[in-house]
């Protein structure tokens, strides 16, 4: 057992940051910027285009000025912290202004999506149990939740657990998060692309 001595700080939690101030103030403006690669961007947008039909209601979550999503895919909705950057977002058909880490419950009905996407977002999340959960809740019976991501982040707002693991140790704690939301039928991997590494957990709703 490691104990601290009086004259050390205890070791962070797993979901604690480096920059605790709420994230509304770090995202006041906006970060028009992309976390991945183009080629990195082409694979996910193929990848979203396999595992999402066509024609229905898609949640954005954490969503930005860009969702590299297919077109056709029905309508979408962004849930992200700065309005300029989801009114700049072309795919969007609406958007919720909403800091997950302060108020993780999804302000939708029960089943009322047809898919869920959280890309290169969900190393900044403190309460993932809860966010996951509604997740599992907003989804239609048999509908995906597809959580992407990189090695890349803001690092003063990715939380301990994240910092501290490799990209392995990444795709076994997004798993964790889908498995305990019982989001089943879970898919994790390394998918191949021409510049940026790329990682992918998707799971679905029991239906």
């Amino acid at each position: 057992m490691n104990i601290a001595k009086p004259d050390e700080d205890p070791p962070p939690g797993p979901f604690t940051r480096a920059d605790e101030a709420e994230d509304g103030l770090f995202y006041v403006s906006p970060r028009k910027v992309v976390h991945l690669e183009p080629g990195a961007i082409e694979v996910l947008r193929n990848l979203y285009a396999r595992l999402i039909a066509p024609g229905g209601d898609v949640l954005d979550l954490m969503s930005s000025w860009r969702s590299h999503l297919p077109e056709g895919l029905g309508h979408v909705t962004g849930l992200g912290l700065n309005d300029e950057e989801m009114r700049e977002n072309p795919q969007l058909g609406g958007h919720v202004l909403q800091d997950l880490n302060r108020s993780p419950l999804l302000p939708f009905p029960d089943a009322a999506f047809d898919a869920v996407v959280c890309s290169v977002s969900v190393q900044y999340l403190i309460h993932p149990d809860v966010v996951f959960g509604e997740v599992h809740r907003v989804l239609k019976p048999g509908a995906p939740v597809i959580v992407s991501f990189s090695n890349r982040c803001f690092p003063t707002k990715a939380v301990a657990a994240w910092l501290g693991a490799d990209d392995d140790g990444h795709r076994l704690l997004v798993r964790g998060y889908l498995e305990q939301a019982s989001l089943i039928d879970i898919v994790d991997e390394q998918v191949v692309t021409p510049d940026d590494p790329l990682f992918v957990v998707a799971g679905r709703r029991p239906g």
